[in-house]
């Protein structure tokens, strides 16, 4: 167990433990890669990609509730957490390769397959991709392209515009640390009042660690405009196409207070998946697997049970 605010073991907050990190090289590149501790060796296998700007960190909480069902791991996605961009575009349909050589290095198929935001979309890439090796598929606001102009749409658009883009980030990473970590709370969280301490301060200090290195700027722009292009591929190319080739279960989880994916999406995420339940969260924001992590534990039991 590595250690956490000078306390280690079991004496650590679910919220606040880090996973043993190892690395793994594939696709080019070297990938931190996190595994979820007291699973034994013999359960399903899962795997746990998180979002735009986010790490392996995200799924701390929920792999912890899990290890009794799943032999769960989370990668550091290129470009973010701890491990470095891929050579060319860090986009959707890169990061569903990178899971699906991740899939085939370390672990044994059919795999649980959970993503949240640009994460989200990637597994559906990858479950699209492969029927067969996906035995379920759990979704938080994950980043399906929306009809409706939005706040969040127009953010990525100023993102993906070149250079106005690595303007903004750079002149947001000016900013005095304490506005940032405010303004990155209030983004993420339906409520940052209410998330126990120990969950603040471990986002605290992954986005200090953040700050030192080189290529955030470049991979939140990558992301960004991955996201917005998806927007405008051909139906028969988009998201959604692969979201109804998808034939396992799914889970679809949506927060009330998304300030990043509008969850009214979520009734034509339904309908276009031919084989999920849907869970709505009114309170909760962008990272229901952090802020609400019993509730999508409890939803995905129900989901393979």
């Amino acid at each position: 167990m590595e250690s956490y605010a000078g306390v280690t073991g079991d004496s650590v907050p679910p919220g606040a433990q880090e996973w043993p990190g190892r690395t793994v090289s594939v696709a080019g590149v070297d990938l931190l890669v996190r595994d979820a501790p007291g699973a034994a060796k013999d359960l399903p296998p899962a795997l746990f990609a998180h979002g735009l700007g986010g790490s392996s960190l995200n799924w701390t909480a929920l792999g912890l509730l899990l290890n009794d069902k799943v032999r769960g791991i989370a990668p550091d996605l290129p470009g973010f957490g701890r491990t470095p961009p891929l050579a060319g575009l860090g986009g959707i349909r890169e990061q569903a390769e990178v899971l699906s050589q991740l899939m085939d290095a370390e672990l044994d198929q059919p795999v649980h397959l959970f993503g949240n935001s640009m994460g989200g979309a990637a597994a559906v890439a990858l479950a699209a991709r492969r029927p067969a090796d996906i035995a379920s598929l759990t979704l938080i606001s994950p980043a399906l392209p929306h009809p409706r102009v939005s706040t969040s749409a127009l953010m990525f658009t100023a993102l993906a515009t070149p250079r106005v883009g690595k303007a903004v980030v750079e002149r947001g990473r000016r900013l005095p640390f304490e506005r940032r970590l405010k303004g990155a709370l209030s983004m993420v969280f339906g409520d940052p009042k209410s998330l126990p301490p120990e969950v603040v301060v471990a986002y605290e200090a992954e986005l200090r660690r953040r700050d030192g290195d080189p290529w955030v700027t470049q991979a939140t722009l990558d992301g960004a405009r991955s996201i917005l292009l998806s927007q405008f591929e051909l139906p028969r190319r988009s998201l959604w196409a692969d979201a109804a080739k998808v034939t396992c279960p799914v889970l679809l989880i949506y927060g009330g207070k998304d300030r990043l994916v509008d969850p009214r999406i979520r009734t034509k995420a339904q309908r276009t998946f031919p084989n999920a339940r849907l869970l709505y969260l009114p309170d909760s924001g962008h990272v229901a697997q952090m802020e609400h992590p019993q509730l999508v534990e409890r939803a995905f039991r129900q989901l393979i049970e």
